[in-house]
């Protein structure tokens, strides 16, 4: 597909503009709204990090046993780049119908299928009981995730953005973001309590409770989310004659701005290969290496701690002195931190991968987190804003988290630590360029 320069939308301009200066994130609708996106997005991501934990301390085991342990390793996370190769599925269908009937209807439909897709998966019966029908189902399942969690980021995301006053943007869509370290802590700290507790019977059943705890925080997300109001831009799109709506957002996204997908697809990369190295496949690497397993637990969620902290930080940065600024102090951090922290990681000391997990994912990533949502959704304009953004993001999810074990698995088999950290800064210097060459969002009027 070529690549074409975005024609100018009525909905979008480039002018800058003072915004409402007085209009503050603290009124009891945006606490509301707020909450919801956090709060939503973080039992959403708890479901689908709480499998990537499980995949890489706990399916090798149960679910592919009858492997050697590292094509057993290599299966689970094949399993696990299922669901993230179904994401850009789930932003495409639910960024449809976002674009055509409401935010609001599509986080509610997301989350009552996460929550599904999840409980299942703790009540699936291992391979020695049933055969080969237990993984393909845990494929299935894991896809069902993915197409949730890819529907769910877009609508959380434009939920907070398309309420914000202007100035604050990047501030407030930093809620749906931070959604993610919130989850993966609950996730990891449910899993190292578990561990802990059942000990030795943890690989028979324990690891099950947190899957089946996820029912119970669904009916608390759904309580939150349904109180939420439509957004006000949405409304306005919605109020306007049914001819002026886009009938197939896809096609005047891939038609209009397949740039702006391709360069925030490109940018979005380098936070999740960063968090992909660091907490799934690095995670895997430490026990291997005989680090004490709920010690890894729980520096990663020390970690993720700090990659909240550094979000929000970030992202109030990024209304400051513009999105492209502080993505690129991320990226650059990543690109010089890259080896350094990999041959920590690997070096099968609680010290070493600790170091490696707050600085990494903690640090780089939270710098990168913080102001990719309102950087991608401002890319785009109203009517294919939900479709756009999902797009680029869910795209970015694939190739950046879903492949990324798998691939530094392999190039650890075939060049070692050496090879994966090239791997990781060539995402980086991608992601680098990529934000470069978009244009500067911050100040973008959004109507």
């Amino acid at each position: 597909m070529a690549i074409t320069s975005q024609p100018q939308q009525a909905d979008v301009t480039t002018a800058v503009q003072d915004g409402p200066a007085n209009e503050s994130l603290n009124t009891r609708d945006m606490r509301r709204i707020l909450a919801s996106s956090f709060v939503g997005s973080a039992i959403e991501y708890y479901d689908f990090i709480l499998y990537a934990t499980a995949a890489a301390i706990v399916f090798n085991h149960v679910f592919f046993a009858n492997l050697e342990d590292g094509f057993a390793v290599f299966a689970s996370f094949a399993t696990l780049a299922a669901g993230y190769v179904a994401r850009p599925l789930g932003g495409i269908v639910f960024g449809h119908f976002g674009d055509r009937v409401g935010r609001k209807k599509m986080l509610v439909l997301s989350m009552l299928i996460m929550g599904a897709g999840t409980t299942l998966i703790g009540l699936l019966p291992t391979t020695a009981q049933i055969g080969i029908i237990a993984p393909i189902a845990l494929v299935l399942l894991r896809i069902l995730q993915g197409i949730a969690v890819g529907g769910e980021w877009g609508g959380a995301a434009l939920m907070a953005l398309e309420h914000a006053p202007q100035k604050k943007r990047g501030f407030a869509t930093a809620f749906a973001n931070a959604g993610g370290p919130a989850g993966a802590i609950m996730a990891t700290l449910v899993v190292s309590f578990f561990s802990a507790v059942t000990g030795d019977a943890f690989l028979t059943w324990g690891w099950r409770v947190p899957f089946l705890l996820s029912a119970a925080l669904i009916a608390v997300g759904m309580v939150i989310r349904l109180k939420v109001a439509e957004t006000p831009m949405f409304q306005k799109l919605e109020d306007e004659a049914e001819d002026r709506k886009t009938r197939l957002p896809i096609l005047d996204v891939l038609r209009h701005h397949p740039r702006a997908v391709l360069l925030t697809l490109l940018a979005a990369m380098s936070f999740y290969a960063c968090q992909a190295i660091l907490t799934m496949w690095g995670v895997s690497v430490a026990v291997g290496n005989g680090v004490d397993r709920e010690g890894v637990l729980n520096w990663k969620a020390a970690a993720a701690v700090l990659t909240l902290i550094v979000t929000f930080w970030a992202a109030r940065m990024s209304d400051l002195f513009g999105r492209r600024r502080m993505l690129a102090i991320g990226g650059v951090s990543g690109i010089v931190l890259a080896y350094p922290l990999l041959m920590l990681l690997d070096s099968g000391t609680m010290w070493g991968f600790a170091v490696a997990i707050v600085v990494g994912n903690g640090l780089v990533q939270g710098l990168l987190y913080g102001p990719i949502g309102a950087y991608i959704a401002e890319q785009f304009p109203t009517r294919v804003r939900y479709t756009g953004a999902s797009l680029a993001y869910q795209g970015a999810s694939t190739l950046g988290a879903g492949f990324t074990p798998m691939i530094a698995a392999g190039l650890m088999l075939a060049g070692g630590m050496v090879a994966v950290a090239g791997f990781w800064v060539a995402v980086m210097v991608a992601g680098l360029v990529a934000v470069l060459l978009t244009s500067e969002g911050t100040r973008k009027v959004l109507d």
